[in-house]
């Protein structure tokens, strides 16, 4: 059987202003992603399909969005905001093209699937000119209600002008529609704009194919998954609803979360098998875990990879670029960033490792730091395998530390070290008989100092 062809034409216009944001709405972010990333994910893709996103004007973010989640969107700008009949045919072009299934989404749905965008096409192939998408609300108030004949749609009444038996109906309009490709620019020409706000509305689409002759068909799905976001209530709604999503299928994967309310992850985060995420942990986007990785608590980590067997935390930071190796760990209070530790090299403690590359089997002592950073640009420090660390080093970037190479403790290093030596770089160490004393009395005037009583 020839696969069918499809354009989905993507409503992404609003200004969104009950979100009281100057950033556009669709570029909120659920699970580290923009609310259109999420819809273009789920939106169909490969051969023989093309995907519009129709913006407002100035939205230039929003065009720039939609072709870095899907270089092969096409964006169309509607200048006039009257109704969403008149948005989708903002994109006329596209359609007319000609494809088999036209699929009209909304930006601001992240939680819809490429699932459901296959379900709605379905009845199209069956020969219907119209498939809605539609969900049982637990408080249908405030939405447009499905008014349906046996398994069929014959209209979509807004809540304004639905009968008191209308409003009982539990089955609300979710905004999804599919639409026969060939027949999709003769029915959308025919809606008109009689109504109290002059626009011209989607919905009416459904009494236009009845009148003639055409059927309309209803797929339902969970109130969840057509989650609209207008306030910044609803956006963290839907977050809690994906974190939900997330924290089932990586456990589903084989992750262990010990906690998995306490665990925030990303869209796009990759796990290998094996992997354990203690309580408490934050992990940003850009971040793969391999097999048998460990995350203990109170952890953050964005844009880094972390390799077999590796070590997070507890209470550690991996900031962008940053890399562990096969066994590589990094320990309480070590923050990370454009830094990569090769197999089994590990910072146990209070260190701070950036723009540097420690290699394998290396040991970072605590307190050391990489100084890299003159006030004007970023510098970096190579440290060889098998090297040694000392506490409270300071490495001065740039500079490279040997293969080998022994840094005593408390040691500011400003130049390079040579493989298998021993640099170490402290004051010696004076005593000074009776120093204290005279401290105290040239502080204090003479005067004694009282002792205050133990407690």
């Amino acid at each position: 059987m020839t696969a069918r062809s499809s354009l989905t034409i993507v409503l992404a216009a609003g200004e969104g202003t009950r979100m009281r944001s100057s950033l556009p709405k669709v570029l909120h972010p659920v699970a580290h992603q923009t609310l259109l990333a999420h819809v273009l994910a789920a939106a169909p893709k490969g051969t023989g399909t093309s995907l519009a996103v129709v913006i407002g004007p100035h939205h230039q973010a929003v065009a720039e969005e939609a072709r870095r989640s899907r270089p092969d969107a096409l964006t169309f700008v509607q200048a006039e905001r009257l109704g969403t009949a008149h948005a989708v045919l903002a994109a006329r072009e596209a359609i007319a093209r000609g494809v088999d299934d036209l699929l009209i989404a909304f930006g601001d749905t992240p939680l819809i699937s490429a699932e459901t965008f296959a379900r709605l096409r379905e009845p199209l192939a069956r020969g219907a000119a119209i498939a809605g998408l539609g969900f049982r609300a637990a408080d249908p108030s405030g939405y447009g209600r499905f008014i349906v004949e046996g398994d069929r749609l014959v209209a979509i009444r807004e809540e304004a002008d639905a009968s008191e038996a209308e409003r009982k109906i539990d089955l609300c309009n979710a905004g999804l529609m599919a639409i026969d490709g060939r027949r999709a620019l003769e029915i959308l020409g025919q809606i008109g704009n009689a109504n109290s706000k002059s626009e011209y509305y989607l919905t009416d689409a459904v009494g236009i194919v009845r009148e003639k002759g055409w059927e309309s068909v209803v797929i339902e799905t969970s109130e969840d998954e057509v989650r609209g976001i207008n306030t910044k209530a609803q956006l963290a709604e839907a977050e809690s609803v994906m974190q939900a999503r997330l924290r089932k299928a990586a456990m589903e994967a084989g992750v262990t979360l010990v906690a998995p309310e306490t665990v925030f992850l990303s869209a796009d985060t990759v796990f290998g098998k094996d992997v354990t995420i203690e309580p408490f942990v934050v992990i940003g986007p850009g971040i793969s875990i391999a097999d048998g990785a460990v995350i203990h608590s109170f952890s953050h980590i964005v844009q880094s990879s972390i390799g077999k067997n590796a070590s997070v935390g507890p209470f550690s930071r991996m900031r962008p670029g940053s890399s562990l190796g096969e066994g590589a760990k990094i320990g309480n209070f070590v923050e990370t960033k454009a830094a990569t530790l090769e197999a089994g090299a590990k910072a146990n403690h209070l260190a701070y490792i950036g723009d540097a590359i420690v290699g394998a089997k290396s040991n970072i002592g605590a307190g050391t730091i990489t100084c890299n950073y003159d006030g004007f640009g970023k510098h970096k420090t190579v440290i060889g395998q098998g090297a040694f660390v000392g506490t409270n080093s300071s490495l001065v970037a740039p500079v490279k530390i040997g293969n080998g190479a022994y840094i005593g403790s408390g040691s500011v290093i400003t130049r390079d070290v040579p493989d298998d030596a021993m640099a170490l770089e402290r004051n010696q160490q004076t005593i000074r008989e009776g120093g204290a004393a005279r401290y105290r009395e040239l502080k204090t005037g003479g005067k004694t100092l009282e002792k205050k009583p133990e407690k």
